[in-house]
C-alpha cells in the first residue's frame, strides 16, 4: 500500500520540496550516508583477462552481490602479494573497495583450492565450462546464492573424482531450474499427457522438453529421443550425486543425453558456449 501526505502535512521546507527523504529517521539514515567503501565475502573467479602492463580483470561471482567485476592492481608483477590466490577453481575470501567502473581487489585468501580437479586437464576444461555458463546466466550485482552453491558443489564433484560428463549434466540440469526453464520430461510439452514408454517421442528444447508423437514437429531422425535417455535425463533432475555417479550406462546413452542437453542450454542462454570447443578438443585427445 502507498500511503500519501496529507495536505497538512509537516516537515521541514527542504522535505517538502523533495530534497530529503520523507519518513522516519532510519529511512533518512539509509539515503544519506555513504554505504561502507571496503567490504569481505566469499567469491569464485569465472573468468580473468590482463589489463595494461601489470593489472587484471576478474569477473566473480559471489553469493550476495552476484556476478561482479573486479580490478586486481599489479597482481602480475613478481612482487604482488595476491598474485597467487586469485585463481579459478577456487573458493575465496575477497576484500574488496567499492571503486568506480570495477570494485578493487585489496586482500586475498584461500578458503578452498580444489586442486585434484586440476590434475585432469578433461576436469579442468569442465570447470571452465560450468563457470562459463554461471557468468551467462547472470546480470551483474544480483543476489546469486543458489546459482553460486550450485557451481560450489560441482567443483566439489570433479575434484573428487566424478565423471565430468555426469558433473556437467548435473550441473545443466540444475542451472536450467534455477533459471526457471527446468525441462519437461514426465509430460509431453504439448497436450500435458503423461509419457508412455511403449511410445516414440522427441527432445524439442525450444518447447521446453519432450513431444509425443500425437504432435506435429521435427522429425525423429532429428529429434528422436530413446527410452534410456529419457530415463537419464530424468535421473538427472532426480537422483542425488551418488546415485549419479554409481550408475553403469552405455556410452551411446551419455553421449544422447549430453547431445540434448547442450541443445537445451543453447536455447535457454541463446547461444553456445566457447568453450565447449576446447572441452571438446581435450576429450577427442586419446588417452
Amino acid at each position: 500500500m502507498i500511503a500519501f501526505a496529507s495536505p497538512r502535512s509537516t516537515g521541514s521546507p527542504a522535505a517538502r520540496a523533495g530534497r530529503i527523504p520523507a519518513g522516519p529517521r532510519t529511512r533518512w539514515y539509509r539515503v544519506c550516508v555513504p554505504r561502507p567503501r571496503l567490504y569481505v565475502t566469499d567469491a569464485i573467479v569465472l573468468s580473468r583477462f590482463d589489463l595494461g602492463e601489470a593489472d587484471r580483470v576478474l569477473t566473480l561471482i559471489t553469493p550476495g552481490a552476484g556476478k561482479l567485476k573486479a580490478i586486481a592492481k599489479g597482481i602480475r608483477r613478481p612482487t604482488s602479494r595476491i598474485g597467487g590466490s586469485l585463481e579459478p577453481f577456487a573458493e575465496l575470501r575477497v576484500a574488496l573497495a567499492h571503486g568506480r567502473t570495477f570494485d578493487v581487489v585489496t586482500q586475498v585468501t584461500v578458503g578452498h583450492a580444489w586442486l585434484r580437479l586440476r590434475d585432469s586437464l578433461e576436469s579442468a576444461a569442465t570447470a571452465w565450462y560450468l563457470a562459463e555458463l554461471a557468468d551467462r546466466s547472470m546480470e551483474e550485482r544480483h543476489e546469486a546464492e543458489p546459482l553460486y552453491g550450485l557451481l560450489r558443489r560441482a567443483y566439489e564433484l570433479l575434484d573428487a573424482g566424478m565423471a565430468s560428463g555426469r558433473v556437467a549434466r548435473w550441473y545443466e540440469m540444475h542451472l536450467a531450474d534455477e533459471l526457471g526453464m527446468r525441462p519437461e520430461v514426465d509430460r509431453c510439452v504439448e497436450c500435458d499427457r503423461m509419457l508412455e514408454p511403449t511410445e516414440s517421442f522427441r527432445w524439442v528444447p525450444p518447447l521446453g522438453g519432450v513431444l509425443c508423437s500425437r504432435h506435429p514437429g521435427p522429425p525423429a531422425s532429428t529429434a528422436g529421443l530413446s527410452v534410456e535417455a529419457l530415463k537419464l535425463l530424468k535421473g538427472y533432475q532426480r537422483l542425488d550425486v551418488e546415485a549419479l555417479a554409481a550408475l553403469r550406462l552405455p556410452g551411446e546413452t551419455e553421449r544422447e543425453v549430453e547431445s540434448a542437453m547442450r541443445d537445451f542450454i543453447r536455447i535457454a542462454l541463446e547461444r553456445d558456449a566457447r568453450s565447449l570447443a576446447f572441452l571438446d578438443e581435450v576429450r577427442s585427445v586419446p588417452h
